[in-house]
């Protein structure tokens, strides 16, 4: 395992992060944790597992990005003998296997840059916003266009464009994988385990908050690589403008001048829904999963046309959103 390294970053992750760095420790011997300002004892924690800790400056805006690019750094410098590397999010837990799994797929693919396996959710039954991020994160086998934030990648291909956008505070990874394919690298889904993650996402705020997120992160990946043949995440961020904020203005705006029949273009958000039930079970998703994540799409529309209009005003402005938070300390 001397050729793999491990980043994981984190804040105020408390017991997951125990539960992450443990699952971890005696899997290889290069691990770096990188803390974004944690007040729950992480930095602590990590130390005492003899971890290897760097505390993020929090005199700049904190990052995921930043993070995993500071982690990178610093891996590099304790070992620059490594080819890949793997990042995990403190509130993951290593699925045992998958290191060899992920290092043999590379080994053998050289045009390769970046191998992600299966990420679960580990309590999906808990709450209906942990079953809808289970439902999400399970996506096609094969080649992809972009990973998550848990997935190894081969130094080589990260250093050439770069790394991660340290500026991004959420959808860094997709747009990582955007200038990699851009150089002819390519991503893979793999069909196996590799991590279990503690999303704690147990009331509605949390799950609007990162649907905000969201939003923000599909404008800015757009206005970043929108333009052909890429067209990054344009689609969506069309269907948050017409669903989210389009539609509800032409609605209330024709009200009175059709006396009330403009109320009938609400037809279009069942009919939204059903597109997107039939979508999932065609993936397999039990009907009844189907239909709650059909639901939450249908949903979500509203928060992320704020993320969206929250990413515009800080174009307008010149000036840049802080980090949208969504989840609890887990002490």
């Amino acid at each position: 395992m001397n050729r793999i390294g491990l980043v994981v970053i984190g804040r105020n992750e408390g017991e997951r992060l125990s539960k992450c760095l443990l699952s971890l420790i005696d899997e290889v011997k290069d691990i770096v944790y990188v803390d974004s300002g944690s007040t729950d004892g992480s930095i602590e924690l990590a130390r005492a597992l003899k971890v290897e800790v760097i505390e993020l400056d929090a005199s700049v805006p904190f990052t995921a990005a930043r993070a995993r690019n500071t982690g990178f750094t610093r891996l590099l410098t304790l070992n620059p003998h490594i080819e890949y590397v793997q990042f995990i999010d403190g509130d993951c837990e290593l699925v045992s296997g998958w290191l060899d799994f992920a290092q043999n797929e590379l080994n053998a693919k050289f045009d390769v840059a970046v191998v992600c396996g299966r990420r679960r959710e580990e309590y999906p039954d808990k709450s209906i916003y942990n079953r809808l991020c289970d439902m999400e994160w399970d996506t096609p086998i094969g080649e992809a266009k972009a990973c998550g934030g848990d997935a190894m990648i081969r130094v080589k291909a990260f250093q050439e464009v770069g790394g991660f956008n340290p500026t991004l505070i959420a959808g860094e990874e997709p747009e990582l994988c955007v200038r990699l394919r851009q150089q002819s690298w390519k991503i893979l889904r793999l069909n196996a385990e590799m991590t279990l993650h503690d999303a704690q996402i147990m009331h509605f705020k949390q799950w609007w908050r990162r649907a905000i997120r969201a939003g923000y992160a599909y404008t800015e990946g757009a206005w970043l690589h929108g333009t052909k043949p890429e067209r990054h995440w344009v689609k969506e961020s069309q269907s948050i403008l017409l669903w989210g904020l389009f539609t509800p203005i032409l609605i209330l705006s024709m009200g009175w001048f059709t006396h009330g029949l403009s109320l009938l273009l609400l037809i279009g958000y069942p009919v939204l829904g059903v597109r997107i039930f039939v979508n999932a079970c065609s993936r397999q998703i039990p009907s009844e999963n189907a239909a709650l994540y059909a639901l939450y799409c249908v949903m979500g529309k509203f928060p992320q046309v704020l993320g969206l209009l929250d990413f515009l005003k800080d174009l307008t402005l010149q000036t840049k959103s802080v980090l949208i938070e969504y989840k609890n300390s887990c002490n």
